[in-house]
């Protein structure tokens, strides 16, 4: 039997994750809505805030799914992504560039603090921890530690991996639409495919089914995660949501993206649509979705 696990979501069926006066209602709902759709359990995933908004909000999920056992059930931990990305355009994504800063071992630890042991990932850019400081505090913590939105070179990638860093985020996304044909952060990160978890979002929106179909050949499944990175827009269908303060417009293609159109704001693919998009799309047998949407999500935190 397949119990999904999905390592990104930033909100669902109306619920943002990341915003103010998360109440007990909109937790519940979320979490009711996730396992009606086939998902077993979720990171409820941060991103890039002042450090006393991104505190908050943690802190606040953390007291309702105290609270809530429907709510312990499904939110297995939490994904801290950010503020310790890299700012450049393009790399910084939907991230609030004003708010992302270099990794700190203080400011990690406050953020680790709100989330109430329960973080499970934090991603960060390699190239904006000086020394691979905060990457080794946490792995020794026992958080997994992912790059994304991030840009470093291949040595500084590789020397990451041997500090603590365990997987990378969204690979493919997160980074210029515009980039060096073969001296990139995609192919940088592919090459170490025998060090990293890869985790990839399948909607064929975020990567083209033909060429994500490319990457699951060079990364081979064994080291491959699929995540949703949903947003409160997900499951709703088109209309007007939120994310951290985003305003976003979801089209009849069901897309979230900025409202300048310049880049894509989390996703609105669900469970379902990815069991349907890896067998009609990709090719994958059942027993391959198993591995990449529940065996390997569980292996890659320690589940």
């Amino acid at each position: 039997m397949m119990k999904p696990l999905d390592l990104q979501v930033n909100g669902y069926a109306g619920t943002d994750f990341n915003r103010d006066g998360l109440t007990a209602e909109a937790l519940h709902h979320a979490c009711t809505c996730l396992l009606e759709d086939g998902c077993d359990s979720i990171l409820a995933t941060f991103i890039t805030d002042d450090l006393d908004a991104m505190s908050r909000r943690m802190a606040r999920l953390v007291e309702l799914r105290a609270q809530d056992s429907l709510a312990q059930e499904v939110i297995a931990g939490i994904h801290i992504e950010g503020p310790f990305i890299n700012p450049e355009k393009g790399y910084v994504g939907a991230h609030p560039p004003q708010h992302v800063k270099p990794a700190g071992i203080e400011d990690a630890k406050r953020l680790l603090d709100a989330a109430g042991g329960l973080a499970r990932i934090v991603t960060l850019a390699p190239e904006c921890d000086e020394r691979f400081r905060v990457t080794e505090f946490l792995a020794n913590d026992g958080v997994t530690v992912s790059a994304g939105h991030c840009n470093p070179q291949l040595d500084v990638l590789r020397a990451a991996t041997e500090h603590g860093l365990k997987m990378f985020t969204h690979v493919g996304n997160g980074c210029p639409m515009l980039m060096h044909r073969h001296g990139n952060i995609i192919h940088r990160a592919l090459s170490l495919r025998d060090r990293l978890w890869l985790c990839f979002i399948p909607d064929g929106v975020h990567i083209e089914f033909f060429a994500l179909l490319n990457y699951l050949r060079v990364a081979g499944l064994e080291k491959t995660i699929f995540v949703t990175d949903a947003i409160s827009a997900a499951r709703l269908g088109p209309g007007k949501y939120t994310l951290a303060g985003w305003d976003i417009v979801i089209g009849e293609d069901l897309v979230a993206r900025s409202p300048d159109g310049s880049h894509f704001v989390g996703s609105t693919v669900t469970i379902p649509r990815i069991l349907s998009n890896g067998q009609q799309h990709l090719g994958l047998s059942k027993d391959e979705l198993k591995l990449l949407l529940d065996t390997n999500p569980r292996k890659a935190i320690g589940l």
